[in-house]
């Protein structure tokens, strides 16, 4: 206890050192050290006049009807895919022309389907998708001469385009397969998965910025909580038998560190969960339904240094984003010993770890704004898009040819939308 004590106070000392040297403003560029190597070329590249998007113009059903039915999809963590269409629309890599862009959108709002409790019901998902895809392949040439290899989907579900939130339903599922030659623009990503599609686009989830601007604190306050978590630890009304949730890595950090005093968890979610993570030095960011979550997006926002627990995540942006050198992973096994392991991170590293959290840059990266900011994750996913073209020749399809199977998949997604 007198070496976590002793660590403890020089980390709280490192991590005030640090916020004072560096404040985060949302929205507002700062001089800060350049992140090193290809992760800072990449962060800093601009798409505009490397690609040309078409977007297509589909019936309000697919897209504004379920908003103006639902708003509080605005607000939900899967909302990039409502985001992603308006900024679009009004993008200078937007053209009219589809004989001359590079990608094609199909601007479908699959998430926004909510309970009354705001979960989203994924299970009409495969169907809309599938009417959508009928009607811009029955309407516009493009989609058959690559069958969706030059097409571009948001899927932010907890599985993506397996659209399922258990993932041993996901799995069962699979990748909708008319989606199988498209390219996927989604939260999820888990290495040798099979609802993670080689060549996807992993982004964070929506987390509100206006929202997390309002609960900004003083830079000078010191960071007084070791370890901060608040969240689910059981799922019992999703998962009563506890076969799924977590994997059990959140159980794990219930039963281990509960009473330990320098974890701070709990299942209650304050008004002031956002200024606490900003007096935290590590942020748990464990997996749930699915490895991510958006206190990831909170944590990077907040400076705070999140302790990733996911086996084999594929994380944000990856190339741009120098997750080992900002996060700690922590094995799902290893969970038992977190007070260890973080206690014995050198204070030189977590100081490391702090000044590169506190780079603008890499925040803004994170983050979806209204209205969008050069850099930001719209500006990110063109970027992932761009690094992807020249299209191979390969993928223009023969006359006549077809590769992709309209009826394979469960019965009830061949059902009408």
């Amino acid at each position: 206890m007198e070496i976590w004590g002793w660590v403890f106070i020089g980390m709280l000392f490192l991590a005030d050192f640090v916020v004072k040297i560096e404040p985060f403003k949302l929205g507002r560029s700062q001089p800060t050290e350049r992140i090193s190597g290809s992760a800072g070329d990449v962060l800093e590249d601009n798409p505009v006049g490397r690609l040309k998007v078409f977007v297509y113009e589909l019936p309000s059903k697919y897209n504004k009807k379920i908003l103006q039915k639902d708003p509080r999809c605005l607000n939900h963590m899967f909302a990039a895919e409502i985001y992603m269409h308006r900024f679009l629309l009004s993008s200078p890599v937007r053209t009219l022309n589809p004989e001359e862009a590079d990608w094609f959108y199909t601007p479908v709002y699959t998430t926004c389907d909510l309970t009354p409790n705001g979960l989203p019901l994924p299970f009409k998902s495969p169907r809309m998708m599938r009417s959508a895809i009928q009607l811009i392949s029955s309407n516009w040439p493009y989609w058959n001469r690559t069958e969706g290899a030059d097409h571009f989907f948001l899927v932010p579900h907890d599985f993506g385009a397996c659209f399922h939130y258990q993932e041993e339903k996901a799995i069962e599922r699979g990748i909708l397969p008319l989606l199988q030659r498209a390219t996927l623009v989604q939260t999820f990503g888990q290495r040798n998965h099979v609802c993670l599609k080689e060549g996807s686009i992993t982004i964070p989830p929506y987390a509100p910025p206006q929202k997390m601007q309002t609960h900004l604190i003083p830079d000078k306050t010191p960071r007084s909580i070791f370890v901060y978590f608040r969240g689910l630890f059981y799922d019992v009304g999703n998962d009563p038998e506890g076969g799924y949730y977590a994997r059990g890595a959140r159980a794990a950090v219930w039963e281990n560190f509960k009473d330990n005093p320098l974890f701070d968890i709990s299942t209650e979610h304050p008004t002031t969960y956002y200024e606490d993570m900003q007096r935290a030095v590590f942020c748990l960011c464990p997996l749930g339904w699915a490895p991510w979550s958006p206190r990831l997006v909170e944590a990077v926002i907040f400076g705070c240094i999140p302790v990733i627990i996911a086996d084999d995540i594929v994380l944000p942006f990856a190339d741009a984003i120098p997750w080992e050198e900002i996060g700690v992973f922590v094995d799902e096994k290893d969970v038992p010993n977190l007070d260890t392991i973080l206690t014995s991170i050198p204070p030189e590293v977590i100081l490391r770890k702090q000044r590169l959290l506190a780079n603008p840059s890499m925040k803004q990266a994170m983050l979806f704004p209204q209205p969008a900011q050069p850099g930001d994750a719209f500006h990110q996913v063109l970027n992932g898009l761009a690094r992807k073209l020249p299209h191979d020749k390969s993928v223009y399809l023969k006359p006549g040819e077809r590769v992709l199977n309209w009826t394979a998949g469960p019965v009830g997604d061949l059902k009408p939308w």
